[in-house]
């Protein structure tokens, strides 16, 4: 028999991304549905480790739906790596009458979340959120979505430029080991070649790609990088090299950098967030641990922590070929 739950914890860790405050409200207040008690947990790992936790309760929550962020703050925590610091960390919740908790982050608070319930059998149910859409069980992440239509909004701005100028722009984005923001703004933005990790280019097929552009009669190009491709050590080495093999192109670099993560969510993600956190709380009530709450074929599911963390989220191929194709 799984113990009663009368108060859930929740927090936020790793980076931040749109759509984690929603998904607070939706715990807060699904929670609040349910007749039990919300604490919301500081800083992430570390807060729980120092006891920095504060009552919840559906008002706690009005107007933060459409902010970015999260109101809880995130940070990294070395000490919850060590035995010392998770046991520091369960006696803080057990003190605080604390039953169970929802982990908002990625692989790496998942990967906490699923050792800090194996050593103290601890119920906890992760929801996915990461701008780089690179978890496993999920189709979308919280913040996808909303990065997407950043980087897309910043694709078309940087387009008129490149125009203006008759210039080829490398535009960089986030994405160190998955190629998904890179790969859908980049169709979305009319973007001549996208460069990800997953698929590797190489140099010489990229030369040939503009080449083929300038061929073609296109006058100015844009280029999507996720910055984990591994073409060249870095985007404006691979920008020194283009224009010493092809002078006739004047290149610009733009790195987008943190503003992806940030600003209002989009609706979609307000929405997401909405669903993964009632199934959250919801999912602990009914006894369920260890699983991440996700989003497959539109249905909201359940998905083994482990799994969510050593799974590997796969690019989409069709989209690679839907890429080659446009940029004809």
């Amino acid at each position: 028999m799984s113990k009663t739950i009368k108060k859930v914890g929740v927090l936020t860790s790793g980076g931040d991304s749109p759509g984690m405050n929603a998904a607070i409200r939706s715990v807060v207040r699904t929670c609040a549905y349910h007749n039990i008690e919300c604490a919301g947990i500081y800083r992430g790992y570390q807060g729980m480790i120092e006891g920095d936790f504060i009552p919840m309760g559906p008002r706690t929550v009005h107007n933060i739906i459409n902010k970015g962020g999260t109101i809880l703050k995130s940070a990294r925590s070395k000490e919850f790596m060590t035995v010392e610091g998770r046991k520091k960390a369960h006696d803080q919740l057990v003190n605080a009458g604390i039953d169970a908790l929802v982990v908002i982050g990625g692989d790496g608070s998942f990967t906490g979340a699923e050792i800090f319930n194996k050593e103290f059998n601890f119920p906890v149910m992760g929801i996915p959120g990461t701008i780089d859409n690179d978890i496993f069980g999920t189709s979308h992440t919280l913040g996808y979505d909303t990065a997407l239509n950043t980087v897309v909004e910043c694709i078309d701005k940087i387009r008129d430029t490149a125009s203006s100028h008759n210039r080829l722009f490398f535009v960089e984005v986030m994405g160190r080991d998955a190629g998904h923001i890179a790969l859908n703004a980049g169709i979305g933005g009319g973007a001549e070649e996208v460069l990800i990790p997953e698929e590797e280019l190489g140099l010489e097929r990229l030369l040939e790609s503009l080449k083929k552009s300038k061929a073609a009669g296109k006058s100015s190009s844009i280029v999507v990088i996720a910055e984990g491709d591994k073409i060249g050590k870095n985007v404006f080495e691979l920008k020194d090299y283009v224009e010493a093999n092809l002078p006739e192109y004047e290149i610009r670099v733009s790195v987008l950098g943190h503003m992806q993560r940030g600003g209002a969510p989009s609706c979609f993600d307000r929405v997401l967030a909405s669903r993964l956190g009632v199934k959250a709380v919801e999912s602990l009530l009914e006894g369920k641990s260890n699983f991440m709450v996700g989003m497959l074929s539109d249905k909201v599911t359940l998905t083994p922590l482990l799994q969510a963390i050593k799974g590997e989220s796969v690019i989409d191929r069709e989209l690679l070929r839907v890429s080659e194709i446009m940029s004809v």
